[in-house]
């Protein structure tokens, strides 16, 4: 098992990406080397991240070691569903097919896909 990093932290901004994802500034108070050494070695690392005003009882910290929220446990592994929409969007970026935004092609492939899966089923 990992071992849990716990630190008191400000939320500095919280903005929307054009993938929609959401992306988190944090700042913390003066770290020790060792401790902030811990968290450069995360980045660009996939990580599960709880967020208590309060703090974290042992509870939910226990819950957070756990966790896997369906994501393989390989570093930087996406799941299938990100895979599938990253090759989506390389697909339209090299040939929209008359779509003029990612959002409208994607959803026209994935309910495309989705009637294909449903066939068997009638």
């Amino acid at each position: 098992m990992s071992k849990l990093i716990t630190l008191k932290a400000q939320v500095e901004s919280v903005a929307t990406r054009k993938d929609r994802t959401i992306k988190i500034a944090f700042s913390t108070q003066e770290l020790k080397g060792t401790d902030a050494a811990q968290l450069l070695d995360l980045q660009n690392e996939l990580v599960t991240l709880g967020i208590n005003p309060k703090g974290l009882d042992d509870d939910e910290i226990n819950l957070l070691l756990e966790s896997k929220f369906g994501i393989e446990d390989i570093p930087n592994q996406k799941s299938k569903s990100q895979t599938l929409r990253s090759v989506l969007f390389l697909n339209w970026k090299q040939e929209p097919k008359g779509f003029s935004t990612f959002q409208n092609y994607y959803d026209n492939k994935m309910d495309a896909f989705i009637e294909h899966c449903k066939k068997p089923l009638n």
